[in-house]
């Protein structure tokens, strides 16, 4: 899909400009062109980013076939950004986090915003500048600012899901450290690093927006870029506070599992140390190493299988009362 809006400079606003007008409209001085090129494919984009705009080959193919970790490339002209939005959810199979790559073309009287799967920051900003024209007289730079400020105010919420689900599984490790809760901390694991790899070269890209010169960006707006900035600082700050705490409740499963472990190897001892005694006794006097050469009545009677009944039974409980001296236990 292909959305166009163009802000006049008579303060027209006009949405749904057909691709054929888009060059007559970049000749005109004062105005505002925003195109989104949401989900399209290749073949259609390429011609528009490179006739119409004059796009450079390769920033071209940076758009639309590579995948890239947040970046900015000044070519004089326009800058072209790649910026990263985040979603995460938690459903019945685990926890998933993704980021959705935001390509942007940015120029004097224009913005080109690319991207493959739909981004709510997108959707939000495009209907601000619907319902309110102020967010377009203020030119290209301040919505740069307001897309990149809708992208990292969606890192938050997505942050604090995962700090909740972190909570639930410091419980489950000391309720039920089972196998599935060892999975979900290494997915989380693994979400948080890629997190983190996505942080920190975009709070690097908003470092150049606010301090770098750049043609297309008055002085006057990088004052915006350095809020936007000093929020994926703390962000990336953030992440990592998170990443400590994925790490130490994995630890405290390892502790767990291996306290529990060995909690079952020593009732197993204990049980074996019990019983060898009896086996041994039981072991001994059942084998016929001698010949009977006199009556053994008497080893076979009554009062004899009751000494021994009682010599099996008071063997074990004195071992145990013995171990328990002996603070084994």
């Amino acid at each position: 899909m292909i959305r166009t809006l163009y802000f006049a400079p008579d303060g027209h606003l006009q949405t749904g400009v057909g691709p054929d007008m888009l060059g007559a409209l970049l000749q005109e001085p004062g105005g505002l062109l925003w195109v989104d090129l949401a989900a399209e494919p290749p073949e259609t984009c390429q011609p528009l980013l490179r006739e119409t705009f004059g796009f450079h080959p390769l920033a071209v193919d940076d758009a639309l076939e590579e995948v890239h970790v947040p970046k900015l490339d000044d070519w004089g002209q326009y800058l072209y950004l790649v910026l990263h939005a985040v979603a995460f959810e938690e459903g019945p199979d685990g926890t998933y986090m993704d980021t959705l790559e935001l390509d942007v073309f940015l120029g004097h009287n224009y913005l080109v915003t690319h991207h493959v799967q739909p981004i709510a920051g997108v959707d939000r900003v495009w209907s601000a500048c619907q319902r309110d024209e102020r967010h377009l007289k203020r030119g290209t730079a301040y919505l740069l600012y307001k897309l990149a400020d809708e992208l990292v105010a969606d890192y938050m919420p997505a942050v604090e899901e995962m700090d909740a689900v972190i909570d639930h599984i410091e419980d489950q490790v000391f309720s039920h450290p089972a196998p599935d809760v060892l999975e979900h901390l290494f997915t989380l694991k693994r979400a948080l690093l890629h997190l983190r790899r996505i942080i920190m070269p975009q709070r690097e890209v908003l470092n150049k927006l606010a301090r770098d010169d750049y043609a297309v960006i008055a002085a006057e707006y990088r004052m915006f870029f350095r809020d936007v900035y000093d929020h994926l600082v703390r962000l990336y700050d953030i992440t990592e506070s998170m990443r400590d705490l994925v790490s130490g409740a994995l630890d405290t499963y390892l502790s767990v599992v291996n306290n529990r472990m060995n909690e079952i190897m020593k009732t197993l001892t204990i049980i074996t140390t019990l019983f060898m005694p009896l086996s041994f006794l039981t072991g001994f006097f059942g084998m016929n190493f001698f010949q009977p050469t006199t009556p053994l009545d008497i080893w076979t009677g009554l009062p004899a299988f009751l000494v021994t009944l009682l010599i099996l039974t008071l063997t074990p409980v004195g071992m145990y009362l013995w171990m328990r001296r002996r603070a084994w236990m």
